[in-house]
């Protein structure tokens, strides 16, 4: 097998200093303008298997590779929880998931009493004169929040548009599986949801507007099941698929709680039936059909009116596994799993090809809007503001990342190490200069007794019970409407 280390790609990969044909902004672009629009490009399970991010050699991630070129890339960034709901809930309001109690995909995140009242992102920015405008998954989809959004296509409980289905499915022939599955859908890529959502918000960015706009732009692919068109398939042939290195005891040294997490049964199932090529190729195709959506709205907005004066934030929810550590999605606390693509680009703040290996979170992203957008301050984000990284991305920063994964299980991911704590204290420890791939676990050896005292400091003291599961999807989308009211009485700012 034809197989390489994720992390080796890394080391080579650089974004230049300058971005062809894309406009650099002076250090005094911004001064005496009106409030800056925020353009919000949030994609769905992607991992750094993008160009500019080296995750894997052939990944051809041409119009995200450019986007990166224009800013900040942050390439240590992680999330504050590695599944889709409890991150994207803590994004959107700045509350860890420690004090909110939404650990999991079905915890309904208004129904934490610290956020049933809660202003999320945009709803800060309608507070502040701002019409907030979206489309595709920008929430989980169990979880669509109509209080946070003036505007919101396909509706307010619908946020993404559907897509076209194969038939005979699964596709990879591994039995009683549901949407763990891959392979070409007969449709044109214009049929695609994610398509028209980038239709839906290109229209938006042709459209004039009398007041600054927050403008969401949700992809829901490379989410699985990976079906896309044929067409991006072929862009990598089976042959030439590399896979990533794994080590056949790489679980031996860890705990039972993380040997849980992980599961195998999908690892298993992917060897079993041979479809390990297959999966790769599957993800690094949907990857490509996304890119080439957010192509389509970079180019709507470079001829739009608004480029001298928005700010264009990109993020994926988290990482994903594909056999790494023996392991497939996202639902875990090592670095593919937690590690996430995250950039910013900011008139007059930002420089063109600057790259950050600071460690940060999803949950920064909220305050650091705040912040340079001039929004009245909100004390209870948990997060902070990372305006110093965009001004210089080798400023000194002396916090870790932090992501949660369950009540009580916690990594902490400086630059150079990781640190797993497990709700009944097991631990593992990495050193990232020595052992990109997480392959060795050093919690045990008393001579890095030190370094996880160091990081411990920064795990919470406590962390609140989990929220009550949603018992059904309908339910908690009947609810949408009202929470709208009700929120729209009573915002905190």
């Amino acid at each position: 097998m034809n197989k390489s280390t994720r992390r080796d790609f890394l080391k080579g990969v650089g974004i230049g200093a300058v971005s062809l044909g894309l406009p650099v902004w002076s250090a005094g672009a911004a001064a005496g303008r009106k409030k800056p629009n925020v353009l919000f490009i949030a994609v769905d399970d992607l991992n750094d298997w993008i160009g500019c991010l080296g995750g894997h050699p052939d990944a051809r991630t041409p119009n995200i590779d450019r986007l990166a070129k224009r800013g900040v890339l942050f390439s240590n960034a992680h999330c504050a929880a590695p599944a889709c709901n409890p991150s994207r809930a803590a994004l959107m309001t700045g509350v860890r998931p420690w004090t909110s109690g939404v650990y999991m995909n079905p915890n309904p995140w208004r129904r934490s009493p610290v956020l049933k009242n809660a202003a999320a992102l945009p709803q800060h920015f309608m507070a502040h004169g701002y019409r907030a405008m979206g489309s595709g998954k920008i929430y989980h989809g169990s979880f669509p929040d109509p209080a946070s959004w003036d505007e919101y296509w396909p509706s307010q409980t619908q946020n993404k548009p559907p897509d076209p289905l194969p038939d005979g499915r699964p596709l990879n022939g591994i039995p009683r599986t549901s949407h763990f599955d891959w392979g070409p859908v007969d449709a044109d890529k214009t049929e695609m949801g994610d398509w028209k959502v980038a239709d839906w918000v290109i229209g938006q960015l042709n459209k004039k507007h009398d007041k600054p706009f927050f403008l969401a732009c949700g992809m829901f692919r490379p989410h699985l099941p990976w079906y896309v068109p044929k067409e991006y398939f072929d862009l990598y042939p089976l042959d030439k698929i590399k896979l990533p290195t794994i080590k056949e005891d790489d679980l031996d040294d860890v705990p039972p709680i993380g040997r849980k997490m992980s599961g195998g049964r999908d690892h298993r199932n992917v060897i079993k039936y041979n479809q390990w090529r297959k999966a790769v190729q599957g993800y690094l195709a949907s990857i490509s059909f996304t890119d080439e959506c957010i192509g389509r709205v970079l180019d709507a907005f470079d001829k739009s009116a608004y480029t001298d004066n928005t700010i264009i934030v990109f993020w994926a929810d988290h990482g994903w596994h594909l056999g790494e550590k023996l392991h497939w999605r996202k639902f875990a606390l090592w670095e593919e799993a937690t590690h996430n693509p995250m950039m910013f680009v900011v008139p007059g703040l930002t420089k063109a090809g600057g790259r950050c290996r600071r460690p940060v979170n999803l949950i920064d992203i909220y305050p650091t809007l705040v912040d340079v957008c001039g929004l009245t301050p909100k004390a209870e984000l948990e997060g902070v503001s990372l305006k110093p990284l965009l001004l210089n991305p080798q400023a000194k920063w002396d916090r870790p990342s932090l992501t949660t994964y369950g009540r009580g299980n916690h990594s902490v991911r400086s630059e150079r190490w990781r640190y797993i704590r497990y709700s009944d204290g097991t631990e593992e420890l990495y050193d990232h200069d020595a052992d990109e791939m997480e392959w060795t676990n050093l919690a045990s050896d008393p001579k890095y007794a030190r370094v996880k005292k160091d990081l411990a400091k920064w795990l919470p003291k406590t962390d609140v019970p989990e929220i009550s599961r949603d018992k059904g999807k309908k339910s908690q989308v009947d609810k949408s409407a009202q929470q709208k009211k009700n929120a729209n009485k009573k915002v905190i700012l």
